[in-house]
C-alpha cells in the first residue's frame, strides 16, 4: 500500500508538469499525458497497468455520466438524425470495412478481425470533448460529435459482447443477432429510464449538496452494474439515466450553489479519471513492441481511416434527403476527429485468453490508439483553424459577451427572488441589488436589439457582408430553438389528443421546412 501511494503521488506530479507544458505549447492535455507516459513504461508498467475491469466498471460509467448530465436533450433532439446515422449504421458500416480489410490484408481469422473492427470503429468521448474545449466550433457540430461519441461507446460495448457470444456459442443467425442487439440496447435504455426517474424525487428531497453527490455517484455506478447484471447494456443505461438526471433533476434543485457544487464535482471527477486513464495508456504502450510490427499497425490505421471515410462522407451525403445537410468542412472534422482512446484499449485487454491471436489484437489496437491520440489529436486543432470553422467575427464576439451578461444577470435576479421569498434577504437590500442587475439587463437587451435590427435589415437587403452573416448565424440558432420548442409542444398536445392530427401534421411540416432553411451557426 505505501508503494502504491508513492506511485500515485508520482503520477499526480507528472500530470501537473504535463498540464504546465501543454498550456505553454498549446497542445491537447490528453495527448501530452500519453506522450509523458511512454518514457516511464519500463519503470512503472510492472507495478501498475491499465486494468480493463477497472476501466469498464469504474472509469467508463463516470465518464459517460459526466458527459450525459452536461448534454442538453434539446440540442440532441435537433441533431438526432446525423447522430443516429453515425453512431448506428455508421459504426456498423465502419466495423465491417475494417474487419474485412484486416481479415484479408493480415490473414487473421474472422473473430479477431471483427473484434478489431468493433474496437477501432469506436470514437473516444474524452479525447474529442477535450479537443473541443480548447477550440471553438459551431454548436451544431460539437453536439453531433459529442452525441455520436456518447452513443458510440454504448454501441461498441454491445457489438463487442455480441461477437464474444458468437465466439462462445459457435454460431448466431442474423435474426438472433438483431434480436440480441435490440434486447441489450432497448433493455439498457429501459433500465436507464427507470433508475433515472427514480432518482429525481430522492434528489428533490435532499437539501444537502454533499448527500446529492453521493446519490449521483450511486446512480452512475449502480446503473451500470444493474444493467450488466440483468444482461443488458450498462453503458446505454448510464447514458439515459445521465440525460434524465441532467435535464430534469438539476433544474429542480432549489439552490444555484447546489447545482454548481454538483456539476463542479463531476467535472473534477471526469478530469481526474481522464488524467489517470491517458497517463496509464502511455505507460501501458511499449514502443519497442510496436516497432516490431509497425507495417501491420500502419495497415490497421489505414483500414480504420478508410472505414471512417466511407461511413462519414457516404452516409452523410444522403442526409440532405431527410435533414439539413452537414457542410463538407464539418465532415472533414468528423473524419479526422475519429480519435481512439481508453475504451478501445480496455476492450482489447478484456478479450478472453482463449481467443486466437489475442496478443496480436492488443498490439495492433495499442499502436492504432497511439497514432490516433498523437497524430490526430495534434492535427485536429490545426485542421479546424485551417478550415476557418472556429473563426468568430467581432460582432459575434460582442453579441456572445452580451448574451452571457444577460443570462448571468437574469439568473442572479432569479436567485434574489428565491432569497427574498425564503426570508433570507431584507426587502430594501433586495430592491437595491435587483435594480443593479436590471441596469445590466437593460443595457444588454438594448444592444442585442440593435444587432437584431441590423440582422433584419441585412435580410431585407440581402447583406452578404461578414456583419450580415454573423448576425444571421447567431440569431438563427435562437430561432431554431424556438421552432423546436414549438414542435415539441405541438407534438405533446397531439399525444394527449388535445388537437386533431390532420391539423397538426401540416403545422409540423411547415416547422420542419423553416428549420431546414436556417443557416448553421
Amino acid at each position: 500500500m505505501p508503494e502504491l501511494v508513492i506511485i500515485l503521488i508520482i503520477l499526480l506530479l507528472i500530470a501537473t508538469v504535463v498540464a504546465l507544458v501543454t498550456q505553454q505549447l498549446r497542445i491537447s492535455y490528453v495527448t501530452g499525458l500519453v506522450l509523458a507516459g511512454l518514457p516511464i513504461t519500463e519503470v512503472l508498467s510492472r507495478r501498475i497497468g491499465l486494468d480493463p475491469s477497472l476501466v469498464l466498471n469504474l472509469f467508463l460509467p463516470i465518464l459517460i455520466f459526466e458527459a450525459a448530465i452536461n448534454t442538453d436533450i434539446s440540442r440532441l433532439r435537433s441533431t438526432f438524425k446525423p447522430i443516429a446515422l453515425l453512431a448506428g449504421p455508421g459504426s456498423i458500416f465502419s466495423s465491417v470495412i475494417i474487419a474485412v480489410l484486416v481479415k484479408f490484408g493480415l490473414g487473421l481469422p474472422w473473430i479477431p478481425a471483427l473484434l478489431i473492427g468493433v474496437i477501432l470503429a469506436n470514437t473516444d468521448t474524452v479525447s474529442m470533448i477535450a479537443v473541443f474545449k480548447e477550440i471553438r466550433v459551431p454548436s451544431r457540430l460539437s453536439t453531433i460529435v459529442e452525441g455520436e461519441t456518447l452513443f458510440n461507446d454504448a454501441a461498441a460495448l454491445v457489438s463487442f459482447n455480441l461477437i464474444l457470444v458468437v465466439y462462445a456459442t459457435g454460431s448466431l443467425t442474423v435474426v438472433q443477432g438483431v434480436q440480441e442487439l435490440l434486447v441489450v440496447a432497448l433493455g439498457g435504455g429501459f433500465v436507464g429510464v427507470i433508475l433515472g426517474y427514480l432518482s429525481l424525487p430522492i434528489f428533490v428531497r435532499l437539501n444537502d449538496p454533499l448527500s446529492s453527490l453521493l446519490l449521483t455517484v450511486a446512480l452512475a455506478l449502480g446503473t451500470f452494474q444493474i444493467g450488466q447484471f440483468l444482461g443488458v447494456s450498462g453503458a446505454v443505461a448510464v447514458v439515459i439515466a445521465g440525460l434524465i438526471f441532467g435535464n430534469l433533476g438539476l433544474s429542480r434543485s432549489p439552490s444555484a450553489s447546489d447545482r454548481i457544487t454538483l456539476l463542479s464535482f463531476w467535472e473534477y471527477a471526469g478530469f481526474g479519471v481522464n488524467t489517470f486513464i491517458f497517463l496509464l495508456i502511455g505507460i501501458e504502450i511499449n514502443p519497442v513492441t510496436l516497432w516490431r510490427i509497425l507495417p501491420s499497425i500502419l495497415f490497421v490505421i489505414l483500414a480504420y481511416q478508410l472505414g471512417r471515410i466511407l461511413s462519414v462522407y457516404v452516409l452523410l451525403a444522403g442526409l440532405r434527403w431527410f435533414d439539413r445537410p452537414i457542410p463538407l468542412r464539418w465532415q472533414h472534422v468528423l473524419f479526422l476527429g475519429n480519435i481512439k482512446g481508453s475504451l478501445s484499449m480496455a476492450l482489447a485487454l478484456s478479450i478472453p485468453l482463449t481467443v486466437p491471436g489475442r496478443d496480436d489484437i492488443i498490439a495492433l489496437v495499442f499502436g492504432a490508439v497511439l497514432f490516433s491520440l498523437v497524430g490526430q489529436g495534434l492535427s485536429l486543432p490545426w485542421l479546424v483553424k485551417r478550415l476557418k470553422i472556429s473563426r468568430v467575427s467581432d460582432v459575434m464576439q460582442k453579441a456572445g459577451q452580451l448574451q452571457i451578461q444577460l443570462i448571468a444577470s437574469k439568473a442572479a435576479q432569479d436567485e434574489l427572488d428565491s432569497l427574498l421569498k425564503s426570508g433570507v434577504l431584507p426587502k430594501a437590500v433586495y430592491e437595491e441589488l435587483w435594480a443593479s442587475y436590471q441596469v445590466r439587463v437593460a443595457q444588454s437587451e438594448r444592444v442585442l436589439r440593435d444587432l437584431y435590427n441590423q440582422h433584419r435589415a441585412g435580410q431585407r437587403e440581402g447583406d452578404p457582408s461578414e456583419l450580415g452573416r454573423a448576425n444571421r448565424g447567431g440569431l438563427d440558432a435562437i430561432r431554431r430553438r424556438l421552432l423546436l420548442a414549438e414542435k415539441g409542444a405541438v407534438s405533446d398536445a397531439l399525444r394527449k389528443r388535445i388537437v386533431p392530427e390532420d391539423l397538426v401534421q401540416p403545422y409540423i411540416k411547415d416547422l420542419d421546412e423553416k428549420l431546414l432553411t436556417l443557416e448553421d451557426e
